[in-house]
């Protein structure tokens, strides 16, 4: 459910798998953080857990959390003042016109529903949402005989992004990439083309760089996405 990449007295650097949310309040349910907590108590050391920036729960990849509140302040600092940089890869539906491309538009969230849509510029409540793509890869339907296609989505063709966000918006690359009319496979709250039943959102995290709280050292970490649907890509 989690991997631990990386630990020490002030962070600890995680994959966190899809499905697996990072902290709930639903009991019998594991989260990030309970999990996080009980690895440290089992080994008698304290079980502080900050969370610095969340991952939406069917979504995979690279988490970083701090183990007390002063390194929570620095990493949070560094998140605020864009100085933490983010990679991801996505699995969007269709082909797109050119390999390279950026997207900007204003967000609103609305909390009730925990959903975000695209909302016209000075919209009261609406934050500006930066990002820029790259298209790694596309396979047409009419190529794959099964994999993606078979079970997780019913558009013709998928590509595979590589994504840097220049903001951290809620739920920022899944509501920019549908109202662009290329919404993540598998993303059950903005893509209307999804085949019923759970399943993880083809995001996954895997790349961050930022310095160590402590030493101030530069440290950068990445992961592969181990989900279904990245899986199914490949085959």
């Amino acid at each position: 459910m989690m991997k631990i990449i990386y630990e020490d007295s002030e962070i600890i650097v995680c994959h966190k798998m899809p499905g697996v949310p990072v902290q709930t309040a639903r009991t019998r349910q594991q989260d990030m953080v309970s999990m996080l907590r009980n690895y440290l108590a089992d080994q008698g050391e304290a079980a502080e857990i900050y969370v610095i920036r969340r991952l939406d729960q069917p979504v995979e990849g690279i988490m970083v959390f701090a183990r007390n509140a002063r390194a929570a302040a620095i990493l949070s600092r560094q998140v605020q003042e864009k100085s933490v940089e983010k990679q991801y890869l996505a699995l969007a539906e269709g082909q797109f016109p050119e390999k390279t491309g950026h997207l900007e538009d204003y967000l609103l969230k609305d909390g009730k529903n925990n959903t975000s849509q695209v909302v016209p510029k000075g919209t009261k409540g609406a934050k500006a949402a930066r990002l820029s793509y790259e298209v790694e890869k596309v396979i047409l339907k009419s190529e794959q005989s099964a994999g993606i296609f078979e079970t997780s989505c019913q558009s013709d063709s998928v590509s595979l992004l590589r994504i840097w966000l220049d903001t951290g918006r809620h739920h920022q690359i899944r509501v920019q990439m549908a109202h662009a009319g290329h919404p993540l496979v598998g993303d059950k709250k903005y893509n209307q083309n999804c085949p019923k039943g759970y399943m993880p959102v083809g995001l996954c995290s895997v790349r961050t760089s930022f310095r160590h709280p402590k030493t101030g050292e530069w440290m950068e970490f990445a992961a592969d996405p181990e989900g279904k649907l990245f899986m199914e890509f490949k085959e």
